[in-house]
């Protein structure tokens, strides 16, 4: 007799799952939130990828040619500017994603 109980237990759980898989709930406010600052991180993170890179490149250079500071001025300034150009293209991205799923769902949060 003590089978009985643990299979209506294990069916009302295979329901249970069952009306969950079925029925996916949307994300939670702070999933969005957290995936927000996700981007904004990749961003940064881009931009200051750029200016390491770059400098470190002028550095070495500079190092290697007995130039001064010069080439790591030059090549601050183009990873600067390679990292904003990354960023950038990072932004049109999201754009075009969040775009898209409006175009989708017909609401921003697609």
């Amino acid at each position: 007799m003590s089978d009985r109980p643990d299979q209506d237990r294990l069916k009302a759980l295979e329901k249970r799952i069952e009306h969950a898989k079925q029925g996916q709930e949307p994300k939670p406010h702070m999933e969005e939130h957290y995936s927000l600052a996700h981007l904004a991180w990749r961003m940064v993170i881009e931009l200051v990828a750029g200016l390491v890179i770059g400098c470190a490149m002028g550095y070495g250079l500079d190092a290697l040619l007995g130039t001064g500071p010069v080439l790591m001025v030059v090549f601050l300034l183009l990873g600067f500017i390679a990292g904003v150009k990354t960023m950038i293209r990072s932004a049109n991205e999201i754009q075009h994603k969040a775009m898209d799923g409006v175009r989708a769902t017909g609401t921003l949060e697609g």
